[in-house]
């Protein structure tokens, strides 16, 4: 049995939210606060790590008990994300120092880290380097992600309020396109760089009988004439065409279809978007298709009012099991979730290695794409349906959601 180690708790948020991050901080501070006699105070670091360096944190203890409440319902980062790139400590060990001082001063003995690939190996480094130096803490990584693609679990807590948010939304578009006899073809622009998780959610749609006629993902090469060519049959049969699009596609030589700014963001991540304007540009001069293109943005991560109850659940999950895992004295791990069945639903939580974590992303296997490489199969609806399931009402006020409002008194 780990010894009891008596402190704080630091957590923080980091990467690009989701509508149910939140319900992960609010699993993780309520978990925390039962355990007054070890945990003596838990702190939330504003805009992720670059809070912990510049010491400017949320003192939860002092926070509205209602407003800890909404965090069950609030979308974005509440207490502020961050895109921050830490260097290997044996390359420069300056923000590491600084971190150390920052734990000592405050007695952190337990550091919480909510986030995605990214974050993870921010996680891994401060865990390595806290072992290195021998300070006693515990590093555990919380996932979160729409993009689905962490490894070693069987999905990520973001994605499945995501996902339901698209394939409502895809719905929306093709019961719209139904009011004329003739109509365009209407490309939606999805989030997904590496991995089309989240784009292939798009098909849920379909067991209502509206969903999109195509689907390209980054997982299969895209080929514009293959393009066209489906196109033409589906317009050709329909004289209407719904294609769901991931922002990352890529062409035969990796080279990505929709890149146009050039830009990268701090871990090297090219800036995405424009793929669906691309596409329909094709359409209107090659093919004389009249078209029209929807990017979802960040509307698909911040739609709080369309979130999966599975999701909020299993987020606020993760977030106890991290406290929990912590106080078994467990270190340098993330927790995963395994799923024991699909029909009916049932999953448990585990743990992982950050070590074997970080940096890897895990895409859609082949068997869950269809062979012409332009949709799913049934394999990733049965995956996938669970997922998107049961509602969590949000609170509202003269018609408007409620959001959590924290402040920071220290």
């Amino acid at each position: 049995m780990a010894k009891k180690l008596k402190g704080n708790l630091l957590y923080g948020q980091s990467g690009g939210p989701t509508s149910v991050i939140n319900a992960s901080a609010y699993g993780v501070i309520t978990e925390a606060m039962k355990h007054e006699d070890i945990i003596e105070d838990v702190y939330v670091m504003k805009h992720g790590i670059k809070g912990a360096l510049t010491e400017d944190f949320f003192h939860m203890g002092s926070q509205d008990a209602d407003h800890i409440e909404l965090l069950k319902h609030t979308p974005g980062s509440a207490f502020g994300s961050v895109r921050y790139k830490m260097k290997a400590f044996r390359e420069d060990e300056t923000d590491y120092i600084r971190l150390l001082y920052i734990f000592k001063k405050y007695n952190i003995r337990y550091f919480l880290f909510n986030g995605g690939n990214d974050s993870m190996d921010t996680c891994y480094k401060i865990a390595d380097y806290m072992k290195h130096v021998d300070y006693d803490v515990r590093v555990i990584g919380v996932p979160k992600t729409i993009d689905n693609d962490l490894p070693f679990t069987d999905h990520t807590p973001g994605f499945g309020s995501a996902a339901k948010y698209v394939a409502n939304t895809i719905q929306e578009v093709s019961y719209d396109m139904l009011a004329y006899p003739k109509g365009k073809v209407t490309i939606v622009e999805i989030m997904g760089r590496h991995a089309g998780w989240l784009t292939a959610s798009a098909s849920l749609a379909s067991l209502s009988g509206f969903g999109p006629d195509l689907i390209y993902l980054p997982e299969v090469p895209f080929s514009i004439e293959k393009f066209k060519q489906d196109v033409r049959r589906v317009y050709g049969e329909k004289q209407q065409c719904l294609i769901a699009v991931s922002e990352g596609l890529t062409n035969e030589d990796g080279i990505l279809i929709g890149s146009s700014s050039g830009l990268k963001d701090a871990f090297g991540h090219f800036q995405l978007g424009g793929v669906s304007s691309k596409l329909s540009n094709i359409l209107n001069s090659e093919l004389r298709i009249k078209s029209r293109t929807i990017e979802l943005g960040t509307t698909q991560r911040a739609g709080s009012h369309i979130q999966s109850l599975t999701d909020v659940e299993e987020a606020i999950g993760v977030g106890k099991k991290a406290v929990e895992l912590a106080l078994k004295g467990k270190h340098g791990i993330m927790i995963t979730i395994e799923r024991v069945s699909s029909d009916p639903y049932e999953i448990k939580y585990s743990e992982h290695q950050l070590s074997e974590i970080a940096n890897i992303e895990r895409t859609i296997p082949p068997t869950m794409i269809n062979e012409d490489g332009n949709g799913v199969t049934d394999e990733y609806i049965e995956y996938a349906l669970p997922l998107i399931k049961g509602e969590n009402p949000p609170q509202y006020k003269d018609g408007l959601q409620q959001f959590a409002k924290m402040r920071i008194d220290n």
